[in-house]
């Protein structure tokens, strides 16, 4: 499980936020994830980089910088306040050396972990973002770079153009995900990014090539415990009853809620996918992680993957 911290700085203030980060620490956590843009849609400035900000003075004032890892992103945070997502950075060369610098520097460290292009930029060729981030690595600057919100095709072709100049390539996907799943084609209310979603495609070039799988939004914004707060509509289908009649039979069997059953089986998923969980209280962070460490019953990944 990574730590997401979409609202640290805006929604939730400093120090909820810096409470949460102590109790990921002693739970033994390890990926906090983060990107320059959170949050400007929450900032009355209109930009981001209060996450990271929080983040950089809790390293800085807890000394923890090397027990935990650091995934950030760069391409989605406005040229203009509120401007998204008309008015973005793009991944161009310049902006992407300076944002990472940026991000650096907000976090009061000196290299990142993880570095992802959060959302695909069309008007830069795939060869030059291949290169672009390849050289954030050469650099020392980052010791891994991602894809975020890119579709299956791209993280191919782009490795491709890093093995031809023998740099870095691309070793993660970033991409929504979660048990339920939307009709196929059929925008979802909330999501800006074409190519969020994962697919059984994503998932094959992670197996078949060694890339690792992230899950954004893998408990809905909490619809699995709160059936008040309605799904946006690519989700009503016959697929979701089936499945939800599944989660929840388990969830009984198990004593556990249906959220953690969700975050176990994104575990237990070939390949597996580590879910990345937001949360504002330190109750939450702790039932999360408990999930994230139950091993499923091989019964119940059969029955839950099958349902719908």
């Amino acid at each position: 499980m990574a730590l997401g911290t979409m609202h640290f700085g805006t929604r939730l203030p400093a120090a909820q936020s810096r409470e949460i980060l102590d109790a990921y620490l002693d739970l033994g956590g390890l990926w906090i994830d983060t990107a320059n843009c959170y949050a400007f849609w929450g900032s009355e400035t209109g930009f981001g980089g209060q996450s990271e900000t929080v983040i950089g003075h809790w390293l800085y004032d807890r000394g923890v910088r090397e027990r935990v890892r650091i995934s950030t992103k760069v391409g989605a945070e406005p040229t203009r306040p509120h401007g998204f997502p008309g008015a973005v950075e793009g991944l161009g060369k310049d902006t992407v050396n300076r944002a990472i610098r940026d991000s650096l520097q907000r976090l009061q460290t000196e290299r990142v972990d993880m570095y992802w292009a959060h959302m695909e930029d069309r008007e830069q060729p795939v060869a030059d973002i291949a290169e672009t981030f390849g050289d954030l690595v050469d650099q020392g600057l980052t010791a891994r770079i991602g894809l975020s919100n890119h579709p299956a095709w791209y993280a191919a072709a782009a490795n491709v153009y890093a093995q031809q100049r023998d740099s870095a390539q691309f070793s993660a996907l970033q991409l929504r995900e979660s048990y339920l799943h939307p009709r196929p084609d059929v925008p979802v209310e909330g999501e800006d990014h074409p190519h969020g979603m994962m697919t059984i495609e994503s998932k094959d070039l992670a197996e078949r090539c060694g890339l690792d799988l992230w899950a954004y939004t893998p408990l809905l914004t909490g619809a699995y415990e709160h059936p008040e707060r309605p799904l946006p509509e690519a989700y009503e289908h016959p697929g979701t009853h089936s499945r939800l009649t599944v989660l929840r039979e388990w969830s009984r069997r198990l004593a556990m809620k249906p959220s953690q059953v969700v975050l176990a089986l994104l575990n237990a998923q070939q390949p597996a996918i580590t879910p990345i969980v937001g949360v504002s209280s330190v109750t939450q962070l702790t039932e999360a992680v408990e999930a994230t460490r139950f091993s499923l019953p091989e019964e119940a990944v059969e029955e839950l993957n099958a349902a719908g």
